[in-house]
Order: C-alpha cells, then sequence, then structure tokens
C-alpha cells in the first residue's frame, strides 16, 4: 500500500498538472466507491493536498474529492480510456487525461466538505513531517496504549502516513524492538527523530517500488535501494553483521535485528 512517501511524491507531480484547471468530462466504475469521480464536471483545483495516505483536492466549489489509492492504485495520465483497470477518469482543459488505475479495487473516491471526514481520515494523528508532531504528544500518545508500537503506528494515531516499510525502518534506526508495548522517552524521541528521517528520505528518493507504485510518469520511486531493514530478513545487519529476522506482529510481517532491536 502506498505510504507517505508515495504519496506526498504523487501529490507533488499532480499539483502543477492540476492546478487552475477545469474537469471537462469524467466516468467511472459502476462501484459505488469510484462514482463519486463523476461529480466534478465542471469544476476546477485549486489545491493538491495530502492528510496521511489521502490525496485531497480542494475543488472551487468549496467541496474536497478525496482518494485513497488502496493497495494498488495509480493516478497516471491515460490515452486508452478501454484499459480494464481504470477505475476512474478526468478529462481537463488543458487536454491532460488523468486516470485512477487500481488492479484490486481497495481504493476509493469521496467528495466531501473540507474537514467533514469519516473514518480512519477523521481519526489521523498529526502529519510526521509538520510542527504538530511533538515528542511530548507522541510520547503521551504512545503511553496510552498498551499495544505493540510497531501495531500503534500501522493505527494512524499517534502519527499519520507510516506503514509496514516505514515502522520497520523507523524502529530499526532507533534501536526499537517493534513488538514492544512501552518505550522511554528517551526511545520515544529517538522514533520520533527516525520517523521523520525515513520519511524525508523517502520522499526525497520518489516513493518506494516494492510491485504496483509508479509515480504520475508512470516511473518506479528509487527509496527500494535505500531499505536498510524492510524485506531484508536474512541478510546481515548494516550495523551489526547479525542476520536479520523475520516475525509476525499482531499479522504483520516483520524485519528486525536481533542484536540492535533487544527486546
Amino acid at each position: 500500500m502506498p505510504e507517505l512517501p508515495e504519496v506526498e511524491s504523487i501529490r507533488r507531480q499532480l499539483e502543477p498538472l492540476l492546478l487552475g484547471h477545469h474537469v471537462t468530462e469524467s466516468d467511472s466504475h459502476p462501484s459505488d466507491k469510484f462514482t463519486p469521480a463523476r461529480e466534478i464536471v465542471g469544476l476546477g483545483f485549486e489545491a493538491v493536498l495530502r492528510r496521511g495516505k489521502y490525496l485531497l483536492f480542494s475543488l472551487d466549489n468549496e467541496t474536497e474529492m478525496v482518494i485513497h489509492l488502496g493497495m494498488t492504485g495509480q493516478l497516471i495520465p491515460v490515452s486508452d480510456l478501454s484499459d480494464p483497470h481504470l477505475r476512474a477518469w478526468w478529462k481537463l482543459d488543458n487536454n491532460v487525461t488523468l486516470g485512477y488505475r487500481d488492479i484490486r479495487r481497495f481504493g476509493r473516491i469521496r467528495i466531501c466538505l473540507p474537514g467533514d471526514y469519516e473514518g480512519t481520515l477523521k481519526k489521523l494523528g498529526p502529519e510526521p513531517l509538520s510542527d504538530d508532531f511533538t515528542i511530548d504528544a507522541f510520547y503521551a500518545s504512545l503511553k496510552r496504549s498498551n499495544r505493540k508500537i510497531k501495531t500503534q503506528l500501522l493505527s494512524q494515531l499517534p502519527v499519520a502516513g507510516v506503514g509496514n516499510i516505514y515502522a520497520d525502518e523507523a524502529c530499526f534506526l532507533a534501536g526499537i524492538y517493534p513488538g514492544l508495548r512501552k518505550l522511554t522517552r528517551a526511545k520515544t524521541a529517538d522514533l520520533h527523530q527516525s520517523i521523520r528521517q525515513v520519511l524525508y528520505s523517502a520522499i526525497e528518493n520518489g516513493g518506494t517500488t516494492l510491485r504496483d507504485y509508479v509515480n504520475i510518469e508512470g516511473k518506479q520511486g528509487r527509496n527500494q535501494q535505500y531499505l536498510v531493514c524492510y524485506g531484508r530478513d536474512g541478510l546481515p545487519c548494516i550495523n551489526c553483521g547479525e542476520v536479520l529476522r523475520r516475525t509476525m506482529i499482531d499479522g504483520r510481517g516483520t524485519t528486525f535485528c536481533p542484536t540492535c532491536q533487544c527486546r
């Protein structure tokens, strides 16, 4: 599933393509997960924003189109509207047709008033790259729960946008076993810093492509070349040389170093 760096990379590419332009035509798959795409014909794009793993398109009628890419969603310019995996498309007044491809159909599109969100989007924690993501607030949030640290990160409650890849990477860099339930304030500060570090680096590298993720130019990200923990089970730790191991934490595959990330 695209995580914050992948969604942010897409947002940055979409912004100059969409801002100031209007939708002249649109259509979608008949599922009500995608039919809201049809509702914005005649409307213009005023801003392209991101909240966690969600894309938010501010429209000139004071509503927002919210897109979650699910597991396999892609937003790319298209010319072939007969593509069987095309779930929605929008033709713009600059002759660009933006398509939403989603092989597994786990994504969704909604139209709402700004801030009038439902489900996970409504409950998201602070943005990790914003000033709202403070060590004190992060520590207080983790302390309130007895769930494992990685599970808390994936819940999106203590911080938004961190998924399986970057949770493993951040825990590794902070020297924290992701199955712990409590952290000291000092270790929380380490994790806070490592979350920001791995996300900034991944954005700079255009996101991580393990399978389906591509940017709007159809190009893969480069960050998979720089992962130091996630998916490297069986390989030596870059710090100590110990073989990295894989375990399951609350149903999610997790890679860790048994030496650097002591239980």
